[in-house]
C-alpha cells in the first residue's frame, strides 16, 4: 500500500465521518437493552435500524436472524450482511453488537442516556461506545472502501451484528453452528475493545474470563426482634459481610483456592494513569499485589455486584433471616470456567460463617481469551493502526471478558482472530456518562479500512 493510497483513504473518511456520526447518534436514541426486564421491541427495532444501514450502504444480502437459548426460547436478532469475495480472495467477518448495557440511574448521568450529546470531542449516551460505535467503525470502513459500488474492496466481508451480548450471548454458540456457512471467514474483526489511550492504539491480545452466580445465606426461619434476639445470634447481613470478607486476603488478591495466575504482561499501567482512569478517590490505596497491569489482566479478580437486603427506608428493629449476593469472578487466561465455578462453590460452602447455611447457585460462565502467538493478520493490523494513528500501536490484555470469543475459536478453529478497540479509557462503558472520543472513532474507522486493504493484498 503506498503513502498515496493512505493519504486518499484518510481524506475520504474524513468526508464521511460527519454523516457517520449522524448515524451513530441515530442508534444511539434507539434504547437496545437486551436485559430481560426491558422492553425487547427496542432490541428489535435496533436491529431493523442497522439492517437498513447496512442496506443502504450496498451489501448485497442482508439479513435479520435468530438462534434459540439453551431455554428454547428465541435469541435476540442478529444483523447478518454479505459481500461475496472476488476470485481468490480471502473474507473477513466483521463483528460488533446492536443492544447496550441498562441505563442505570438516570441522576447519575450529566445528559440524557438515550439522547446523543457532543461535548468537546466526545459524544454521550448509552452504547455510543459500547458497541455501537463499532457498528459505526466497519460501516465507514466499507463506504470508504467504495461501497456501494464496491470498487476498492479487495476482500469478502459479512458483517455480523450480534443483539445479545450485553445479556451474555445466550444464543451465540447455537447461532453460529446454525450460520456456520454463512459466518465463515478467514480473518476475524471483533470491535469490541478499547485502545491504550487517546492518541495509542491497542490490539488485544489477552481477556480474562468470567464466571458469576448468587450466594443465598440463612441464619433464621423468619425475622425476629432485634431486642429480644439480638446478642446470641448474628443477623444475616452482618454474616454476609463476615463471608464475603473471606473472598481477598489481607493485600486484596484474591484469596480462593485453585485459581490460575498467568504470566505478568510485558506493558505496564502506571499507578497515576489507573487513579485517573478509574476515578479511584484520593487516599484509596490499590489492592492487590504485582504490577497494575498483571493485577488487571493476568490475575483472578472477585467483586459482590449485587445484593438483596432489607432498605434503609424500610428498615425495623428486626434481625434478617436471610441475604443474598451475588458474585462476579474474573478469571486469567488459562483457567477452566468449570473448575472455577467450584472452586468458588467450595470456598462459599467452606466458609459459611457460624454454622450459617450457604447455597451457591451457578451463573454465567465464559473462558477466557489468550491471542496464539504473532499471526500475519496481527502484523497487518499493527501495520493499519501505525498508519492510522501515526504511532507505533500496542499489545494489551484487558480485564474485562468477552466470552463469545472462544466459541469462535472452537466453531472457526482456521480463522485468525483481531480484538480491536473503538473505547479509550474514559468511555465508561457499562457506566453512567458513557462516550466515545470522535477523533479516535474516525481513526478507527480509517485503521479498519487499511486492514481490510492489507488483507486483501495478502498475508
Amino acid at each position: 500500500m503506498t503513502s498515496e493510497t493512505t493519504a486518499a483513504l484518510r481524506a475520504r473518511v474524513a468526508e464521511l465521518f460527519p454523516a457517520l456520526q449522524a448515524d451513530l447518534e441515530a442508534l444511539v436514541r434507539i434504547p437496545s437493552v437486551s436485559a430481560a426486564a426491558f422492553d425487547q421491541a427496542h432490541v428489535a427495532a435496533s436491529a431493523a435500524a442497522t439492517e437498513q444501514l447496512l442496506r443502504d450502504a450496498g451489501l448485497p444480502d442482508v439479513q435479520i436472524l435468530s438462534a434459540p437459548r439453551p431455554d428454547g426460547t428465541p435469541g435476540a436478532p442478529a444483523v447478518v450482511a454479505r459481500r461475496p469475495a472476488p476470485e481468490g480472495a480471502p473474507t473477513v467477518l466483521l463483528y460488533a453488537h446492536h443492544d447496550v448495557q441498562p441505563p442505570g440511574d438516570p441522576a447519575t448521568w450529566d445528559t440524557a442516556p438515550f439522547e446523543p450529546t457532543q461535548v468537546g470531542e466526545r459524544l454521550y449516551g448509552r452504547g455510543a461506545a459500547d458497541d455501537k460505535a463499532g457498528i459505526v467503525a466497519h460501516l465507514g470502513a466499507l463506504r470508504a472502501l467504495g461501497l456501494p459500488d464496491g470498487a476498492d474492496l479487495p476482500v469478502g466481508v459479512t458483517v455480523f451484528l450480534e443483539g445479545e451480548e450485553e445479556s451474555g450471548s445466550p444464543s451465540f454458540r447455537t447461532f453460529l453452528e446454525t450460520h456456520r456457512d454463512l459466518l465463515a471467514a478467514d480473518v476475524i474483526v471483533v470491535a469490541d475493545s478499547t485502545n491504550w489511550s487517546v492518541g495509542v492504539p491497542a490490539l488485544t491480545t489477552s481477556l480474562r474470563g468470567l464466571v458469576d452466580g448468587v450466594v443465598e445465606l440463612k441464619v433464621l426461619e423468619h425475622a425476629v426482634h432485634s431486642g429480644q434476639f439480638g446478642g446470641a445470634v448474628l443477623d444475616a447481613v452482618t454474616l454476609m459481610s463476615r463471608l464475603v470478607a473471606t473472598f481477598h486476603d489481607e493485600a486484596g488478591d484474591v484469596a480462593i483456592d485453585g485459581l490460575v495466575v498467568a504470566s505478568e504482561p510485558e506493558v505496564d499501567y502506571s499507578e497515576a494513569a489507573f487513579r485517573a482512569d478509574s476515578s479511584l478517590l484520593d487516599g484509596v490505596s490499590l489492592a492487590g499485589t504485582g504490577t497494575v497491569s498483571g493485577r488487571l489482566w493476568a490475575k483472578p479478580a472477585l467483586s459482590v455486584i449485587g445484593m438483596d437486603v432489607t432498605s434503609v427506608a424500610e428498615a425495623s428493629n428486626t434481625i434478617a433471616p436471610s441475604c443474598t449476593a451475588k458474585i462476579s469472578l474474573r478469571l486469567a487466561p488459562g483457567q477452566d470456567p468449570v473448575a472455577a465455578d467450584a472452586a468458588l462453590a467450595e470456598h462459599v460452602a467452606k466458609h459459611a460463617p457460624f454454622g450459617a447455611q450457604v447455597t451457591w447457585r451457578s451463573g454465567e460462565q465464559g473462558k477466557p481469551f489468550l491471542a496464539a502467538g504473532d499471526t500475519a493478520a496481527m502484523r497487518a493490523a499493527r501495520a493499519a493502526f501505525a498508519e492510522a494513528w501515526g504511532v507505533e500501536p500496542v499489545d494489551i490484555g484487558v480485564g474485562g471478558s468477552i466470552p463469545f470469543i472462544a466459541d469462535l475459536l472452537e466453531v472457526f478453529p482456521e480463522a485468525a482472530i483481531l480484538v480491536t478497540g473503538v473505547e479509550d479509557p474514559d468511555s465508561r462503558a457499562h457506566g453512567a456518562n458513557e462516550s466515545v472520543h470522535l477523533g479516535e472513532l474516525q481513526k478507527v474507522v480509517l485503521a479498519e479500512a487499511l486492514l481490510l486493504t492489507k488483507v486483501g493484498e495478502g498475508l
